[in-house]
């Protein structure tokens, strides 16, 4: 077997190698390696975990590049059907049909479909839909559903089989995918091949301004490579000879952006959001090294912050659990230093994941029915950026008196009194 982690010495965007180190986490465990209880966990996969960033292009990545076999094959990350998610998987869809004028009958495209949520909703706007995602398990309940998917790695070797079979897509969308690749080449050549003279290559990633300025250390993690401006998006795509016509900033996760990429020559013109956001990237401080520096100090802080906070209410002999299981909930934690001594549970939805134990600190995934019968005194929210949508739902939790952390951008208490007093907005998510 290859070497599981490799470490990245040119910059998969520009090709140059003049990296900026800017937070180094040490050894890790895999977000999404939730394992089975067990007497001892000495042999749990962990690897470095240092973030840096390009001079040149200023990409941000992680320098460890862990083999996709040993992270995805069997993929436990199933699409949230949370309200937020619905909705902007159908405004991503309208956008996209009406921005560029899909015909219906048109291919849509799918890379990395998961169980196929998105394409059931392009196929109720009567597209044609094919999903590809690596994750056998994944691309199985796909099929099972309906939703045609081929469990591949999309690349140029897929790319003529696709045509073969399938045709030209009028649309290729990747929605929070494309930051977890390596061999960004493949997938855009592949790309260019499919795609028809309209055709556009659609890329939703986390937003780096977002992440930079609402301190989401969380969103790092093994699987996430590279953290993306639209700068960088717009020199990465024209060094392939095709061109960004516009782009779109969402809220969602955090804050994330669609960029729609087309043939250099194709004839959708420039969108003005383009020459904005990079604009504002640049008065922002992306391409400055001092941004990301800054952005180092305030992570170290909350983690020493939100570390200290845990362990203080623990002392105190309060109960303390996760309320979510997300994989960024397990950087956050890992970081912090929160394990199983400090909480007494993660409560979450996914039947995969309940009954095992997080990555690196063990602490047990329960159903919500559980936390239902063996409350906290305090829930550490970890999935943030659902704050709005979750405390407004768990409201009758605060009427008992639990109250919740929200961990980013820096520690938050919410109870019911701060709710009455407005001292929380519900602005988080």
């Amino acid at each position: 077997m290859s070497d599981p982690v490799r470490c990245m010495t040119v910059c998969r965007v520009c090709g140059k190698e003049d990296w900026l180190d800017v937070l180094s986490f040490g050894p890790m465990p895999l977000a999404n390696n939730y394992l089975a209880p067990a007497p001892s966990y000495d042999d749990e996969p962990r690897f470095p975990m240092d973030v840096i960033v390009c001079r040149s292009c200023w990409l941000m990545a992680i320098r460890q590049v862990v083999s996709p076999d040993v992270l995805y094959r069997h993929y436990v990350y199933i699409s949230s059907d949370s309200r937020q998610i619905l909705n902007h998987m159908r405004d991503v869809a309208n956008l996209a049909v009406t921005r560029f004028h899909l015909p219906a009958g048109s291919l849509v495209i799918e890379v990395g479909s998961n169980i196929g949520t998105q394409l059931e909703v392009f196929r109720s706007m009567g597209m044609r839909t094919l999903g590809v995602d690596p994750a056998r398990n994944l691309a199985d309940l796909a099929n099972a559903r309906g939703v045609e998917t081929l469990a591949e790695y999309f690349g140029e070797g897929l790319a003529g089989t696709i045509l073969e079979q399938y045709g030209h897509p009028r649309l290729i969308l990747g929605r929070h995918v494309f930051a977890h690749i390596d061999d960004l080449t493949d997938v855009i050549n592949a790309a260019t091949r499919l795609l028809d003279p309209a055709g556009i290559f659609a890329v939703e990633v986390p937003y780096l301004l977002n992440l930079i300025e609402g301190n989401q250390f969380d969103t790092i993690y093994h699987e996430h490579l590279s953290y993306f401006s639209v700068g960088t998006l717009r020199r990465l795509f024209e060094r392939h000879g095709l061109r960004v016509v516009d782009v779109a900033r969402f809220a969602v996760h955090g804050g994330s952006i669609v960029v729609f990429v087309g043939q250099a020559e194709s004839q959708w013109p420039t969108g003005k959001a383009v020459f904005e956001l990079e604009e504002l990237e640049v008065r922002s401080g992306l391409t400055n090294e001092v941004a990301y520096q800054r952005f180092a100090e305030r992570s170290g802080r909350t983690m020493r912050e939100l570390g200290a906070l845990v362990r203080g209410l623990v002392s105190q002999g309060k109960r303390v659990a996760g309320y979510g299981a997300p994989a960024k909930g397990n950087t956050l934690l890992n970081a912090c230093g929160i394990t199983a001594r400090e909480l007494q549970y993660a409560s979450d939805t996914t039947e995969f994941k309940q009954g095992k134990v997080l990555p690196g600190t063990h602490v047990p995934v329960v159903s919500p029915a559980y936390a239902h019968d063996h409350p906290p005194d305090y829930f550490l929210l970890l999935p943030w950026n659902y704050a709005k949508e979750i405390i407004g739902r768990e409201k009758s939790l605060l009427e008992q008196g639990i109250r919740f952390i929200v961990p980013i951008p820096e520690p938050l208490v919410v109870s019911n009194e701060s709710l009455k007093d407005a001292a929380f907005s519900l602005s988080h998510g």
